[in-house]
């Protein structure tokens, strides 16, 4: 799960740019890359959280 997460990291900001782009222009795409890196945040969080979880359980 982090390695995705931090995949995440980098694809969702450019995703989000290039939507926000197209869609309403370059205030959108600074909004939408923005959107992006704060939901790639919380996958990587959730997702470093239960692997931290899942070697502490052992």
């Amino acid at each position: 799960m982090p390695v995705i997460g931090c995949l995440l990291l980098i694809v969702l900001p450019l995703l989000g740019l290039a939507g926000g782009g197209f869609l309403w222009g370059a205030q959108g795409a600074k909004w939408g890359a923005g959107a992006g890196f704060a939901a790639a945040l919380v996958v990587f969080g959730a997702g470093s959280y239960a692997f931290i979880k899942g070697i502490r359980g052992r």
